[in-house]
């Protein structure tokens, strides 16, 4: 709902509302003027003014510059016919104008609809009308036109704020939309593209030849497109080799891992696909991942999710299973723990491997190496849920996946790409 449609609401409502308050003033003291008939007539007028156009002020699409302009004229209209109907002594007591306070009425919608400039402008109308009705700068009038000034010059600036602010919200909006969609493409490019890149590169380095000159291509292309995905495309000079991937041929020393540069190895396992769109036992999807050096614990009642949250979950822990492998060495155990709480599904992959120094994830994503940032972390936050390490160098890595139950990808389900 837009920010503006309470002020035109409660507009129409103060229109209504001063009309009727109006109309009860000059009832009671209609025998006090000096020509009662023009008074009802001129009330018979703006009543049915607003009978008429009462619908105008409940949107600003309804509310448009020839009805603000025919609502001020009947505003200032009436305080100019008042000298007319009224005595002059009753006006130098203070007696009120015709239109009284519906004129303010009148002067709100001009600050609704253009702000405090439109606001201040017609304010200024009324308060010469009013001077020019009382003929003097009384204390009285002078305190009612200052007081509209201001209070109309005030709600136009506020409407002004209002819609600025609104405007800034709907262009966040749209840029964390597009953010989202930029991300999940991102993801399937790196559990795919990226990986397959990687896999010819180092396949290339080790055989040589013709084939390693394809393995130093698909290396480039493998960083340029690392950066493309990171937010920048790289383009290194012609037969310079890329700093990346020099430092990706050279095999880095043990105990020194690079976190989250995953590879395509025999020993990846990916996800298994959820069979329809219904509910999903987690620990069917888990359970493939299990072997030598896995080891995979379970409840013993089923583990139920939606199965497009139950996909990206399995993939995430793919994703965690392949950072295990290549990070902490083949040799190195890794452990999957399921478990399922009454309002959320957390999943717990650990491994003895060397752990992961601290900042070393955070300085991986700014370098273009999306695989935490995307593969398992944006995964979660798509589904409402969360990723969590915990890691001490030499102690290992501990990744608790948190999935809220009854969620979905947003976007509906979407292809599976294997981590």
């Amino acid at each position: 709902m837009s920010v503006e449609l309470p002020l035109w609401r409660a507009l129409t409502g103060y229109r209504i509302l001063t009309l009727v308050y109006t109309l009860g003033l000059v009832a009671l003291s209609y025998r006090k003027y000096e020509h009662p008939p023009a008074a009802a007539a001129y009330m018979g007028a703006l009543t049915l003014w607003m009978a008429l156009t009462w619908r105008r002020t409940t949107s600003a699409e309804r509310c448009t510059r020839h009805f603000l302009l025919g609502d001020l004229g009947f505003a200032v209209g009436g305080i100019l016919l008042t000298p007319l109907v009224d005595t002059h002594a009753r006006i130098m007591d203070g007696a009120p104008t015709l239109p009284s306070i519906w004129t303010a009425g009148a002067v709100l919608g001009f600050a609704i609809k253009g702000g405090w400039r439109w606001a201040a402008v017609a304010s200024s109308a009324v308060a010469v009308a009013n001077l020019v009705e009382r003929q003097e700068l009384a204390r009285d009038t002078v305190h009612n036109v200052v007081l509209v000034w201001v209070a109309s010059v005030a709600i136009g600036y506020v409407v002004e704020v209002a819609r600025a602010s609104e405007r800034t919200l709907a262009r966040a909006l749209q840029i964390e939309a597009a953010t989202r969609e930029r991300e999940r493409l991102a993801r399937d490019i790196h559990d795919s593209v990226l990986q397959v890149l990687a896999m010819v590169q180092r396949r290339g380095a080790a055989i040589g030849g013709e084939a390693g000159e394809l393995g130093r291509m698909a290396g480039e292309q493998e960083v340029a497109l690392r950066a493309l995905v990171a937010g920048g495309l790289v383009s290194p000079p012609r037969g310079e080799r890329p700093d990346s991937e020099a430092a990706a041929a050279v095999p880095h020393p043990a105990g020194e891992p690079e976190p989250d540069q995953v590879v395509v190895s025999a020993l990846s396992v990916p996800a298994p696909e959820p069979d329809g769109d219904g509910p999903c036992d987690v620990r069917a999807l888990l359970a493939p991942f299990a072997g030598a050096g896995v080891t995979f614990s379970e409840p013993g009642a089923p583990v139920t999710l939606p199965a497009a949250a139950a996909a990206e979950l399995a993939a995430a822990v793919s994703a965690a299973l392949d950072n295990v492998r290549v990070h902490a060495g083949a040799a190195a155990r890794a452990w999957i723990l399921v478990e399922d709480e009454p309002q959320a599904v957390i999943v717990t992959v650990r491994d003895d491997g060397p752990g992961i120094p601290e900042g070393r994830l955070a300085d991986a994503e700014r370098e273009g190496r999306m695989g935490v940032a995307l593969s398992i972390r944006g995964r979660l936050r798509d589904l409402g849920g969360t990723a969590e390490w915990v890691s001490v160098p030499g102690q290992g890595t501990e990744v608790e996946l948190t999935v809220p139950k009854g969620v979905a990808p947003e976007g509906g389900r979407r292809g599976k790409a294997r981590a």
